[in-house]
């Protein structure tokens, strides 16, 4: 386990989350279908050679220009700028850059701030290896209806879902989801429930999104509000106050009504939202952050929507505080980071209620987000959770890291230094293909196609 150097104890952290939950709270596979999976079921996926990578990265107060910026690296193993950046575009000031995502037709990438709440549209069809940035939206806020901090952006047909994790009133957790179409125009603020439903109240904080169109299902996690997110993390954790604004639940939706079904207790931070491709059960997965829970989401022999702790990540006194997960196209592995540890590790979730961890390696002295080439065969890591909850000093490493994975281990391929490069702080990541023709969405491949027009048709007439 290394060493935290964050000016704060791993007791004082294991004190403070323990509060918080008693308040309420063999070989692997040679191969796997894999990423893309964290996109939407309605953008077109590359199931080739991805060519591109887009790293949306933290800007850093005498880094470089200090501006958050998308940064473009060349994957292309025929390329003569393998593993290189090659464009860089500083979209101007820190607005604590942090989640990205495609458009429905994957021609446009929605990066937003978390701390300004601006949104930044840009076009990576025209030139795929030089975006260019298209559009800025400042008024998030004003109209959506006092929301801040937009989070994911998940595409659906004609919209952007874009999470938001905060409101202007109180900087607290109680927020919505905010829709816009893709001319960058709001169509509706979704407030996430906070009112009792099955025996469960609400406590309105949102973080991730994930859809499953064959069951018309939308599942939503949930996280913490502004006050905390841009706090300093060893600040924050000696707050016992401070430390009792996470979320505590997840929310199953009707997507077509995105009226919520269901609420679910998972105590300590829910975070990344992912659903099962492959062929046989659908169910969804979701890990807690401060709890080291694994949830996975299940219909019952009724059809009523049901969540399993189906598993702890590591020894839950050292902290790992899981963080992004890769859910694998065939459904039956995970890839899960545990951002304290620096390490990767790799889950069999062949039985989803019965999930084993099979592998693991340490990346770095962080770790936060993880994608996988839709073969499986290349895994690619970047470093940057939060501006002010990153490591200090030597152990604040910042970088893209790409491997290959044969099924039993992952060797490194390339990496890159955004320190060394003074790009800032590599935070949420995308691909991208040159030629976007034979790209189709993962829905088209699903079964029920009929069932799944109608849906389609009555969202995107919303």
């Amino acid at each position: 386990m290394i060493q935290c150097k964050n000016r704060f104890s791993r007791k004082i952290l294991a004190t403070a989350l323990s509060a918080i939950v008693a308040s309420g709270m063999t070989a692997l596979p040679a191969t796997s279908l894999a990423d893309e999976t964290s996109c939407s079921p309605f953008t077109p996926l590359i199931k080739g050679q991805e060519d591109l990578v887009y790293v949306w990265t933290l800007g850093v107060e005498g880094v470089g220009d200090g501006s958050d910026k998308l940064v473009t690296v060349d994957v292309n193993p025929k390329s003569r700028h393998y593993g290189k950046v090659i464009d860089s575009l500083s979209v101007g000031g820190r607005n604590e850059a942090h989640h990205v995502g495609l458009s429905d037709d994957r021609r446009f990438l929605w990066g937003g701030g978390l701390d300004s709440s601006h949104i930044f549209i840009f076009d990576i069809y025209s030139d795929p290896a030089k975006p260019k940035l298209v559009k800025i939206i400042k008024d998030f806020v004003e109209k959506s209806g006092g929301i801040v901090g937009p989070h994911t952006f998940y595409a659906t047909p004609g919209r952007m879902i874009i999470t938001g994790l905060s409101n202007n009133k109180d900087h607290g957790g109680t927020t919505a989801h905010v829709i816009y179409n893709n001319k960058g125009e709001h169509v509706k603020t979704v407030h996430i429930p906070t009112a009792e439903l099955n025996g469960v109240k609400g406590d309105g904080y949102n973080y991730d999104v994930a859809i499953n169109p064959k069951k018309n299902a939308m599942l939503s996690t949930s996280f913490t509000g502004w006050n905390n997110y841009m706090m300093d993390l060893g600040k924050m954790v000696k707050d016992p106050e401070a430390m009792k604004h996470f979320g505590n639940t997840s929310v199953m939706w009707d997507f077509k009504t995105m009226k919520p079904l269901k609420i679910f207790n998972t105590p300590g931070a829910p975070l990344e939202a992912r659903w099962n491709w492959g062929k046989g059960q659908d169910f969804a997965v979701t890990t807690a952050a401060l709890t080291s829970k694994v949830w996975v989401y299940m219909q019952d022999n009724k059809g009523e929507w049901q969540a399993h702790d189906v598993a702890t990540i590591g020894n839950p006194a050292d902290i790992p505080l899981p963080v992004d997960i890769s859910m694998t196209a065939d459904g039956k592995g995970m890839w899960i980071n545990t951002f304290m540890d620096g390490s990767s590790r790799y889950w069999d979730f062949s039985d989803p209620l019965w999930p084993k961890e099979m592998f693991k390696k340490k990346i770095g002295s962080q770790v936060n987000m993880v994608s996988q080439s839709y073969d499986g065969k290349r895994v690619y890591y970047t470093s940057s959770l939060l501006g002010n909850w990153d490591k200090k000093g030597q152990d604040d490493e910042q970088f893209l890291k790409m491997y290959h994975w044969d099924g039993k281990d992952l060797k490194l391929g390339f990496e890159i230094d955004f320190y060394k490069e003074k790009l800032g702080r590599a935070h949420h990541m995308k691909f991208q293909a040159r030629d976007m023709k034979s790209l189709k969405p993962l829905h088209a491949e699903a079964e029920g196609l009929d069932n799944l027009r109608v849906v389609l048709n009555a969202a995107s007439a919303q």
